[in-house]
């Protein structure tokens, strides 16, 4: 854990439980609808961020963990199994999408997933007897826990975020285990990884599994919130924008799914001022942020950290220089 991690931890905590007191019933919809991109991008960070692969396809995922709970509420099963059986169904698609890692990398492996998520895509919209194709399913009820009703947007909110704390827990157990140690020297260097003793196939699909679970339990979160879906959410467009978000807020850092959703979801919406140019404004700094922070918006205090160093050690070896001169002169 950095310097930054804990204090952030300490301002995301006191902002989730203290915002919703002061909103209204849109502004507690954003809110758990940047908790869900929260659950959706941890995910994704695990793939790309810890493990180093390249996947364009993670609203495919969102997309099947959405109508999974959709599908089965509409067949008159609960939610509660709806939701274990989009994370099992996610898992298992998920390793099947893992098999073209081992022979594919990068780019290449980018343009295979793009084409996973257009197939699925394609598939929720002409399949009109599963998923409605484009009129969608609605009426999708909010579940109950305890006896307790989870219908309104309090009682919704706080549940999602019950969920994403859970899953962050779970995450930052297993990014501290010995499968996250094997993940991110997967992704530093395979070959070095492997001599290692790191079985290089297991690690490589469970990366796209344990991903793809983490985004078919947002899925299912946000079918429950939206109450209504249709295939456009789960666009390759929608991929690209989970993927900007981990790449905005640091690919690696813990807590860069929380910046860089906030980015995704939450930036758009207060640049609504610029009404019909706030793609254009939204667009623009994105690229400009990716000009100087390439390495996302976290990396700022290892950036500033890294050329405090330089200087001292600058300033260090001008000072030996300069004994030095001064001893041979003496």
């Amino acid at each position: 854990m950095n310097k930054l991690t804990l204090p952030l931890i300490v301002a995301s905590a006191l902002l989730f439980l203290v915002a919703p007191q002061f909103l209204k019933s849109y502004g507690l919809y954003l809110l758990t609808y940047w908790l869900v991109y929260i659950i959706a991008t941890m995910g994704l960070n695990l793939t790309v961020g810890y493990a180093g692969q390249k996947s364009l396809g993670h609203a495919a995922f969102f997309g099947i963990g959405a109508y999974t709970v959709a599908i089965l509420m509409k067949a008159g099963l609960s939610f509660w199994i709806g939701l274990p059986a989009a994370a099992l169904l996610c898992f298992v698609i998920g390793i099947i999408l893992g098999f073209p890692a081992l022979r594919v990398q990068t780019i290449y492996l980018a343009f295979a997933t793009l084409g996973f998520n257009t197939a699925v895509w394609l598939v929720m919209r002409n399949e009109e007897w599963l998923t409605g194709g484009t009129f969608g399913i609605n009426n999708i009820a909010r579940p109950s826990l305890l006896g307790f009703s989870l219908e309104g947007n309090l009682a919704y909110y706080h549940f999602v975020l019950a969920v994403t704390v859970l899953m962050a827990l779970l995450l930052w157990g297993l990014l501290r285990s010995p499968w996250g140690k094997a993940f991110t020297a997967l992704r530093d260097n395979p070959i070095r990884a492997e001599s290692l003793g790191v079985d290089i196939r297991s690690y490589t699909l469970l990366s796209f599994a344990i991903g793809a679970v983490y985004a078919g339990v947002a899925g299912a979160l946000f079918a429950s919130l939206v109450q209504f879906i249709e295939p456009a959410p789960f666009t390759v467009g929608a991929s690209i924008m989970m993927y900007l978000m981990v790449v905005v807020g640091g690919p690696g850092y813990f807590l860069g799914p929380v910046v860089g959703a906030a980015v995704g979801v939450i930036l758009p919406e207060w640049l609504r001022f610029a009404q019909a140019w706030y793609l254009f404004v939204f667009g623009t700094a994105v690229v400009l942020l990716m000009i100087w922070l390439p390495d996302g918006l976290l990396s700022i205090p290892d950036r500033l950290r890294a050329k405090r160093q330089s200087r001292e050690a600058s300033a260090a070896r001008a000072a030996a220089a300069q004994a030095a001169s001064q001893g041979a002169k003496a």
